[in-house]
């Protein structure tokens, strides 16, 4: 088996799907990519906010399911995304940032080596900044070269995501045997694995916790992390490989985007693996990507219906002239 070859992108469930647009967009200054529709249940928006191209390894995505209760954060869960900023110096200015826009966080912190700030949204989603001061390992991306943040300080990509979990020892063998990570450090209940060429774009944090109560579902929380392949022929190795330990799949999917396939690794906790391409630029202007609503050729034939199914949201950003502040 080849190993993975970091974190692809990590999809979250968010109470408005406009809230969360102008977050990403005006706060935290990353690219929407992809304004499009869940592919399984089409009245459901789904928003890929990425770097300035739409790379692997660099989109936070999010799904907002009409009706959703608030979720409850608790362990066995993927509990924060983390995003990535080139210097410790880009945390210094983050934190005067967040101080400027009321956003709530923890101040610089560090763990593993490397400087942290933590945050929440409006929905309380969990995340945190990380500095790629001292990374090596998986490159990150491009920051959106026209966004409002100075791009010396802006998100590169993702960084290490949390997973709370009960189960630690069953955890840390599914981790080390089936995806074949490895653990290169521990503080106190959190655990650092690693995948690939490692660094920030290819680790998972995990912390042992069996006090909280279960983690439940809904806005606010994470849905699924995916992890990258290259190609079609390593979802195939993968699926067998999962297949060979015992868990379920769902087979081979094809999201047009990327190509993927899910799997749940611990209860209430779902990986997907998706590949490296074809990516978001294919059917849009790289000026105006994510402007409009964007479909896969299977859903076009649908497009009237959905489009009356989903309410407009302006995502128009090629006309204005951010001041990086």
């Amino acid at each position: 088996m080849r190993n993975l070859k970091g974190i692809h992108h990590v999809t979250a469930i968010t109470s408005s799907a406009e809230k969360n647009y102008e977050f990403f967009t005006y706060v935290l200054g990353m690219r929407l990519v992809k304004k499009t529709v869940n592919q399984d249940d089409i009245q459901t928006y789904h928003l890929f906010f990425a770097d300035d191209k739409g790379s692997a390894g660099t989109d936070m995505t999010f799904f907002d399911f009409p009706n959703i209760p608030k979720g409850v954060h608790g362990t066995n869960e993927i509990a924060k995304t983390s995003f990535r900023v080139p210097t410790d110096a880009a945390l210094d200015y983050w934190v005067k940032r967040f101080d400027r826009l009321d956003v709530k966080h923890t101040g610089i912190k560090e763990q593993f080596g490397k400087k942290t700030l933590s945050f929440v949204d409006f929905d309380d989603q969990q995340y945190q900044l990380i500095s790629d001061e001292f990374n090596e390992g998986v490159a990150s991306g491009t920051p959106w070269q026209k966004g409002p943040i100075p791009l010396e300080f802006a998100i590169t990509g993702l960084g290490p995501i949390f997973v709370r979990i009960a189960d630690f020892s069953y955890f840390k063998e599914m981790l080390e045997r089936v995806m074949l990570f490895k653990e290169i450090g521990q503080e106190e209940a959190y655990h650092l694995f690693e995948v690939g060429e490692g660094g920030n774009g290819a680790q998972i944090i995990v912390e042992h916790n069996e006090d909280l109560p279960n983690s439940r579902q809904g806005f606010g929380t994470v849905h699924h992390a995916a992890f990258r392949v290259e190609d079609r022929a390593m979802l195939d190795e993968w699926t067998k490989h999962f297949e060979d330990f015992g868990f379920r799949t769902s087979g081979y999917v094809d999201r047009h985007f990327f190509e993927s396939l899910y799997t749940r690794v611990a209860p209430q906790i779902l990986f997907e693996l998706a590949t490296d391409g074809p990516g978001f630029m294919g059917d849009e202007e790289y000026e105006t990507v994510g402007e409009k609503l964007s479909l896969p050729p299977f859903l076009e034939p649908k497009r009237e219906q959905i489009e009356k199914l989903v309410r407009p949201i302006d995502t128009v950003r090629s006309t204005i002239d951010f001041v990086k502040e």
